[in-house]
């Protein structure tokens, strides 16, 4: 298995990427072709279908920034973390975790959980 810590934090950078071009290579480079995300909230899969629903994240909370929770831990092709969300210098407002699946190395699954969600978001 690639270091939990790795796959994690180049997931967040993948979220945390507004400029769609440079996203879409993050996503390409890290990401299967079959890769697929689900969350309570929403669902993709591929990466360009992927690459929207955090183009979506990014127009709902604008100036928002996804921060690693925690230390990452993983066993096999599974990595699994925890990850907030919010504005720089306040108390994130959005918690949640995630749990990855890999396929040679690149993120092909995404399990997502929101562990604190603000009434109305």
């Amino acid at each position: 298995m690639s270091d939990a810590n790795t796959i994690a934090t180049t997931y967040l950078k993948a979220w945390n990427e507004t400029d769609a071009a440079r996203r879409a290579a993050l996503l390409h480079e890290h990401w299967t072709a079959d890769a697929s995300y689900v969350d309570p909230m929403m669902s993709g899969e591929g990466p360009a279908q992927i690459g929207a629903l955090i183009s979506a994240v990014h127009e709902r909370f604008p100036g928002f920034r996804f921060s690693l929770l925690g230390t990452p831990d993983g066993h096999g092709e599974h990595v699994r973390f925890s990850w907030s969300l919010g504005p720089a210098g306040a108390e994130p407002p959005i918690k949640g975790s995630d749990v990855v699946s890999l396929q040679a190395g690149r993120i092909r699954r995404v399990i997502g959980f929101l562990d604190q969600v603000p009434t109305g978001a």
